[in-house]
């Protein structure tokens, strides 16, 4: 069987991740361990290769590993060691969980419930999209899952319904749901530990590197002032700065009635599902109580759907771009962990700290942050940008005096947010903007506008909220 041209190797693209890795190779500076370097040299290969995608990241991932141990770098149980770690199976169980929320069509009934509610103008109408996907994040960390399956389709309907399509009508209501849906639901991304699969791994960066346990709780009480107030505030501002044609919109709570009304009673998979959506995270947040570990909970969840025939082990196995999610993660945590070990990430932070020297922490804070959000323009995806600079970051501003947590959750806060920049900055980008309402040049535009307001928000409020709180 040939390969699809989005699974084709791309002998340019590979010549491009390979060389500044062997160039970089080539050389190690005195005092650096060899393996120590070569296993930077391999690891920067790697973000290439996620980045330029000379194939798909799991096969990316997968050579980069079989690398480290062919190559003598590590043994090859150490190699492997990533895949038995439990921050590997959360965003697995995640794609098991987003596609029972799909095939039970509870994830409809909620979308539709709220355009119900909330949907009689196309503010309102937008929010209700932005309210789904809010709720669905706070057990599912497939972003791409809650955008792609439950909330993409149903935007698209609402539009066709206002007769909004690609081209000249797409100003009618189309292009303003896109880029609001978008621009919000990076925000939700921030607000929650499943906000997107890569903040478990944002989160056991912080702790290895800091001790700060960024639990499920903790992310979520330090997002929910300044996540609250970015979504309004960006919402008002994509509303006048980029209006919909249409403001009201009635038709639209009558096709959700009318679409509830074809749904009827939830079934016994609806209930099932709902039962086991408000017990995840019931025992997520209450995690300091019963001691569970929330790759533990998830799998739970999963056994729970297996035996009770919401899923079957066929959605399982055939659940693609979580095995392939699995084989990118469980390589990417081992390499970053190992990089940490080795002293390389620190001798970073020391050359690094030198550029701020003499500065106060809060103006060092500010620039780094600066500086760690716009990178985001060089990477096609949240885990790309995190497992390269979030640890490097950090270091850096623990080392110009920033306080502990306010240097960990403003990074993990902004590898979220800054993927609203561009249209192929996290999973939902390529698809909101695939459907062809809004130019690449507008949405790049809108995008550098909402940046600001959640650059000033979850800099300031966030961090004034977490001194009431007691953090720092």
């Amino acid at each position: 069987m040939s390969a699809t041209s989005a699974e084709r190797t791309s002998p340019a693209r590979w010549a491009a991740v390979v060389l500044p890795a062997v160039a970089l190779a080539l050389y190690t500076p005195p005092g650096v361990p060899r393996r120590s370097w070569l296993l930077l040299a391999v690891f920067v290969a790697t973000i290439l290769g996620l980045m330029l995608r000379p194939m798909p990241g799991g096969a990316v991932v997968l050579i980069a590993v079989s690398a480290l141990a062919l190559l003598g770098i590590m043994p090859i149980t150490e190699a492997l060691s990533g895949y038995a770690d439990p921050v590997v199976w959360l965003p697995v169980a995640a794609f098991f969980l987003a596609r029972a929320m799909l095939k039970t069509g509870l994830g409809r009934r909620i979308a539709f419930l709220f355009i119900r509610a909330i949907g009689h103008s196309s503010l309102g109408l937008g929010y209700a999209l932005v309210s789904t996907d809010l709720v669905l994040a706070s057990v599912i960390p497939s972003n791409g899952a809650r955008t792609g399956g439950i909330v993409f389709p149903i935007a698209t309907s609402l539009a066709e319904a206002y007769e909004s399509r690609p081209g000249p009508t797409a100003r009618r209501l189309g292009a303003f749901l896109m880029t609001l849906v978008y621009q919000c639901e990076v925000i939700v991304c921030a607000m929650f530990l499943t906000g997107q699969a890569s903040n478990v791994l944002i989160a056991k960066f912080a702790k290895d590197t800091t001790g700060l346990d960024l639990s499920y709780t903790t992310w979520f009480v330090g997002a929910i002032v300044p996540g609250l107030l970015s979504l309004a505030v960006v919402g008002l501002i994509l509303y006048r700065a980029f209006p919909p044609e249409i403001r009201h919109t009635p038709a639209a709570r009558e096709l959700a009635s009318r679409e509830l009304t074809a749904m009827g009673p939830m079934s016994r998979a609806e209930w099932t599902m709902l039962v086991v959506f408000l017990g995840v995270a019931g025992l997520w947040m209450t995690m300091g109580l019963h001691g569970m570990h929330y790759t533990a909970i998830a799998l739970l969840a999963i056994c729970g759907l297996l035996l009770t025939d919401v899923l079957t082990w066929d959605d399982i196995t055939s659940e693609r771009a979580a095995w392939d999610i699995f084989v990118w993660y469980g390589g990417l945590v081992m390499m970053a962990g190992a990089l940490s070990r080795s002293g390389l990430t620190r001798t970073f932070a020391e050359l690094a700290a030198g550029m701020t020297v003499g500065w106060v922490w809060f103006a060092a804070l500010g620039a780094l942050l600066l500086v760690y959000f716009y990178a985001h323009y060089a990477f096609a995806s949240i885990t790309a940008h995190a497992t390269a600079m979030y640890i490097p970051f950090l270091v850096v501003i623990l080392a110009a005096g920033a306080p502990p947590w306010v240097a960990v959750l403003s990074l993990a806060y902004y590898s979220n947010l800054c993927a609203g920049i561009t249209h192929y900055g996290t999973t939902p980008g390529p698809i909101l903007f695939g459907a062809g309402y809004v130019s690449q040049g507008t949405w790049w535009k809108l995008g550098l506008m909402a940046s600001v307001p959640n650059i000033l928000i979850f800099g300031l409020l966030g961090g004034l909220w977490w001194k009431l709180l007691g953090w720092w």
